[in-house]
């Protein structure tokens, strides 16, 4: 008589899936310190999930990156382009001011 074993079997796609899905979160502290006086305290927290899991526990920091997104950088671009206009301008005039003072 054989023995019938009810085994699930698990890969990595389905792991990995169920990760991203749910998400996971790994938090831990790093203390050093000499004759209890702290000197460094380091603070590590990692998620791991997919993108629609990070935005719908609201971690959405990478859209605002301008590193990381063009979105973020477009209206930041225009602000700092009216203040290098500003800034020549401002430059323009003090020069003008140098060279009549002269």
């Amino acid at each position: 008589m054989a023995v019938e074993h009810n085994m699930q079997s698990s890969t990595i796609v389905d792991v990995l899936e169920k990760i991203l899905d749910k998400g996971v979160v790994i938090a831990g502290d790093i203390s050093v310190g000499i004759a209890d006086i702290e000197l460094l305290t380091i603070k590590i927290r990692l998620i791991v999930a997919s993108v629609d899991k990070a935005k719908e526990i609201g971690m959405d920091w990478w859209e605002n990156d301008p590193y990381l997104s063009s979105k973020s950088s477009s209206g930041n671009t225009k602000a700092l382009e009216e203040e290098n206009r500003k800034l020549n301008e401002r430059l323009e005039k003090l020069e003008k001011q140098l060279t009549t003072n002269q």
